[in-house]
């Protein structure tokens, strides 16, 4: 079993995230974006698979503060978005899960993105 988790280490969403593999006995690694970043082939295969709207958090502040036009550039070019989403690690939905286990699911990989109780013990129990 490989599964990372990654964002933000004093997210409190994560918090919960962590708690919840540690409780579920889930061996994980934990990537912290803002501190070892994030590159572009990897913030595409998440948004190839989840969508842009998924993975770019508009719920934050730093969302709010940028600048309109960046936004709008961000709204009308998923390329933009995830350049923005490069120098703004911050506005990665946090957190996000990938992996895979070989024991369930066939082996198939696994991309979590938020946390939602339900959907973790769905795919670790």
């Amino acid at each position: 079993m490989t599964i990372t988790i990654y964002g933000i280490k004093s997210c409190s969403t994560m918090k919960k995230a962590v708690t919840k593999l540690d409780e579920l006995g889930i061996p994980y690694v934990f990537h912290d974006y803002k501190k070892q970043s994030i590159d572009k082939d990897t913030l595409q295969r998440w948004v190839d698979e989840l969508g842009i709207d998924k993975v770019l958090n508009k719920r934050g502040t730093t969302w709010r503060k940028l600048e309109d036009s960046q936004k709008q550039a961000a709204d009308t070019s998923v390329d933009n978005a995830i350049d923005l989403l490069v120098a703004n690690t911050s506005m990665i939905k946090r957190p996000i899960v990938e992996g895979q286990i070989e024991d369930k699911n066939q082996g198939q990989p696994i991309l979590l993105c938020g946390f939602d109780e339900a959907k973790f013990d769905a795919t670790f129990l």
